[in-house]
């Protein structure tokens, strides 16, 4: 079912709403929440409360992009869950890696220089500024958080080769980010 057809199901707050974003979004969600969480039932959790979100901000919110719109949500609500887990009990994992591999570039506190839009205007603009490539190895890693070796997978590309793009991505994020004078 296209987005347009789900959407009017929200509208109509017809229940059928949430079985049809299952169907087409629910693997999608389920990746993202277990790419950060490492837990099945962690993630199911997360993805069934990506729906109840759903159904209670749609109406009035109409998302341009029901897709993108539900994988904030479920990343968002993943990277809560991450913490609280993480509070509970300190311990490595997915999301503290992948934070560890951009403190590099996200130094400091940004939001002490700029307000969160700004930044996001920021980081969408270096986003586009990269080529295609660059930029899907980019979000795979740290929007995603897909391991290396699956986005290596992906792109018929060696794990060494997507370490060193992602490292030159970094690079380039954190001299973009300095010409902004975002960090010092």
């Amino acid at each position: 079912m296209e987005d347009h057809a789900i959407l009017a199901l929200y509208f109509a707050r017809d229940e059928r709403a949430l079985d049809e974003t299952a169907k087409k979004y629910g693997d999608g969600c389920y990746a993202v929440s277990y790419q950060i969480l490492r837990s099945h039932q962690d993630a199911e959790e997360c993805v069934s409360d990506t729906y109840i979100r759903a159904w209670n901000a749609i109406p009035p919110k109409k998302p341009t992009f029901l897709g993108a719109y539900l994988m904030k949500i479920v990343r968002n609500l993943s990277l809560s869950a991450y913490q609280a887990a993480r509070a509970k009990k300190r311990g490595g994992g997915q999301v503290e890696a992948l934070s560890r591999e951009l403190a590099d570039c996200v130094t400091g506190n940004p939001e002490r220089y700029v307000e969160a839009a700004e930044l996001s205007r920021l980081l969408d603009r270096f986003l586009r500024g990269l080529s295609p490539k660059e930029r899907c190895i980019f979000l795979r890693r740290y929007w995603y958080a897909d391991a290396i070796s699956d986005i290596a997978a992906r792109y018929h590309l060696s794990p060494g080769t997507v370490k060193s793009n992602l490292h030159r991505t970094r690079a380039k994020l954190k001299n973009c980010l300095e010409e902004e004078g975002i960090i010092p």
